[in-house]
């Protein structure tokens, strides 16, 4: 049971984070990131491929850390692992890259809230695919 979880899970926070991230990162973002093109690649160089090559990863170790201490109480389970998913992921990369890169304090601080609500509603949706794959029990 637990492998269909996580096999679920991991399609669900998939396609989650980048259906976001393309959002974010072409839609919200795009006309800022237009304003200063001496710090980012031509869209032509960009490495789209990687995108979805990290985002996999990502989102099977974010299921698979999730299963390990999934304790099946629901909604605000994910909603409190995916709050501190960010806060140790997404605030020190957002404000990392604002320390290190000539970047705009809006744009670091506009990562750390999309970021932050990204991985909020990635916990959530994986919390809710859980329960709907089965009791709460974890064994495999």
């Amino acid at each position: 049971m637990m492998y269909k979880r996580i096999w679920i899970g991991f399609v669900t926070v998939f396609v989650t984070t980048q259906l976001i991230e393309g959002i974010v990162g072409f839609i919200l973002l795009g006309p800022t990131y237009d304003h200063s093109p001496q710090i980012w690649r031509p869209i032509a160089e960009i490495k789209l491929w990687m995108l979805p090559v990290t985002g996999a990863f990502f989102s099977f170790f974010f299921v698979f850390i999730f299963s390990k201490g999934y304790e099946g109480k629901g909604l605000l389970e994910g909603v409190r692992y995916g709050t501190y998913a960010a806060l140790m992921i997404v605030l020190p990369h957002a404000y990392n890259s604002y320390a290190t890169l000539q970047i705009p304090y809006a744009v670091a601080l506009q990562w750390f809230l999309y970021g932050t609500l990204e991985y909020i509603l990635a916990g959530a949706l994986l919390s809710a695919a859980f329960q709907l794959t089965g009791n709460s029990s974890t064994s495999a």
